[in-house]
């Protein structure tokens, strides 16, 4: 009886995330340092409470509370915390690489949560192009997921504007803050992503943006 089996693929594995510098031309990536990052970070989100909805960790109550987690996240090597900056040295958010599977070549990105003064700006899509280069092009992962609170619309939207394919939900998969989440599942493939790569690099270049800062074409129109 013949048995249907995958396709053969390269099963060397992919390389763990490391303490990189990603730059563009909006910002900088860096691995995460509590006690260089945490502080002006805090000064970014303090206040916004909204921001923790849908993460396992927050709302702090104060810097001290911020500022244990913020060790908790250094100290880390999955999820893999990396800093968001601006040109200006500003720190504006967190981005993490998670559930790293170098075997299987998959990797998540997770964890993110963006001040309101990074929210809808270039560096915002800049920071997510910058480790899908780093995840696909230097470690080697040929699949590269965001999942998220199937309630959690705008991680939704985000998800499907970046260029991922939606997979489905996962029912009652996890208890987050004492509360059933069901997960939104999406993807990205290595071989999807030269496609996605030239759509944010057309979407990404300075001429894309007139003097106010409005983009002139939308991502997924350059994709289309």
């Amino acid at each position: 009886m013949t048995q249907s089996v995958g396709e053969p693929v390269d099963a060397t594995p992919a390389l763990k995330p490391a303490a990189v510098i990603m730059r563009g031309h909006y910002g900088v990536i860096e691995k995460f340092d509590a006690k260089k990052h945490a502080a002006p970070l805090w000064e970014a989100v303090k206040g916004d409470d909204a921001l923790w909805t849908y993460m396992w960790f927050g709302p702090f109550v104060d810097f001290d509370a911020f500022g244990k987690f913020a060790e908790l996240l250094e100290s880390r090597e999955d999820p893999f915390a990396y800093a968001i900056m601006d040109n200006s040295s500003n720190v504006l958010g967190v981005a993490t690489l998670m559930e790293i599977r170098p075997a299987h070549r998959v990797i998540e990105v997770g964890g993110i949560f963006y001040s309101k003064a990074l929210r809808q700006t270039p560096l915002a899509t800049e920071a997510q192009y910058l480790l899908m280069c780093y995840a696909f092009e230097q470690l080697r992962f040929r699949r590269y997921e965001w999942k998220c609170d199937s309630l959690n619309a705008p991680s939704r939207r985000a998800a499907e504007r970046f260029g991922f394919t939606f997979e489905g939900i996962f029912r009652e998969h996890m208890i987050i803050k004492g509360r059933n989440r069901d997960t939104a599942w999406f993807s990205m493939l290595d071989r999807e992503w030269p496609s996605r790569k030239r759509a944010f690099e057309s979407w990404l270049a300075p001429e894309n943006f007139d003097g106010e800062g409005r983009q002139k074409k939308k991502l997924k129109a350059l994709r289309a």
